[in-house]
């Protein structure tokens, strides 16, 4: 099979959550770009999901919209149920969404605690859950998680945050074990500082020295474009023998 071939994702259904900004609209329209049918997932399927969703069309692919808030109890039901309502069976599936509240770790209530477990680790295990044993039958899927360099170098303002990834991408390793001779891929792919809506939020602040430590080598934060790239190999038949791994994009961040 060509390279190129290896890339061509047509006829393939990919669900991306959190795609309708930022890094998993860079990955969802790439996806679209190699010929999958993208389900666009924000909490509302407002305007801006739907907006999303038209572009994907444009390249000549299926694409719709789920609204469905990751934090409610049964959100891993309702959107299995609703991707294959919508799309149909899913092959790929990005784990994406998450919940970021940055706070001095001595102001961390219970409540965030929960609501940043339950939605960055326990919500994607239960999606795996749902979405892996159809994959399984096929003999064929893709599961990509998004961690963040904050796994091996956290923000001292993000100490649930950076927990969770750490656990997100040690649970990827676990089933990428148990899935690898079923013909599905488990890989977590970790970004360090991009320029999404996300980098412009409020963070406290924190001194030079730790500021200089959460610098990229490269000097400039990442486009979501570039991380869009990497996670197309690993959706693709291009990264079939990528498993297991946390692969990070971080302009050297992580060095």
């Amino acid at each position: 099979m060509s390279l190129k071939k290896r890339f061509d994702l047509t006829g393939k259904n990919a669900l991306v959550t959190g795609s309708s900004q930022g890094i998993g609209k860079a990955i969802a329209l790439g996806l679209a770009e190699f010929g999958a049918n993208v389900l666009i997932h924000n909490r509302e399927g407002d305007d801006e999901a739907r907006q999303v969703a038209e572009q994907a069309r444009r390249f000549g692919v299926k694409s719709d919209v789920v609204g469905i808030d990751l934090a409610e109890p049964d959100a891993p039901n309702q959107l299995y149920q609703q991707a294959n309502q919508k799309l149909g069976s899913i092959d790929i599936l990005v784990v994406n969404a998450s919940v970021q509240l940055p706070k001095d770790w001595e102001e961390v209530t219970p409540d965030d605690f929960d609501l940043q477990v339950n939605v960055n680790w326990k919500s994607t295990l239960l999606m795996l859950q749902r979405f892996a044993p159809d994959m399984v039958v096929r003999g064929w899927g893709r599961i990509l998680t998004i961690g963040s360099v904050q796994e091996i170098k956290p923000h001292p303002a993000m100490i649930v945050y950076a927990g969770t990834k750490a656990a997100q991408a040690n649970m990827v390793r676990n089933l990428a074990m148990q899935l690898a001779d079923k013909g599905v891929t488990v890989n977590n792919l970790s970004p360090g500082v991009i320029d999404t809506p996300r980098i412009q939020e409020e963070v406290p602040e924190v001194d030079e020295r730790i500021a200089e430590r959460m610098s990229t080598p490269l000097g400039r934060a990442g486009e979501p474009m570039e991380i869009a790239g990497v996670a197309i190999m690993l959706c693709s038949d291009a990264g079939e023998y990528v498993t297991g791994q946390d692969i990070y994009v971080d302009g050297g961040m992580s060095l």
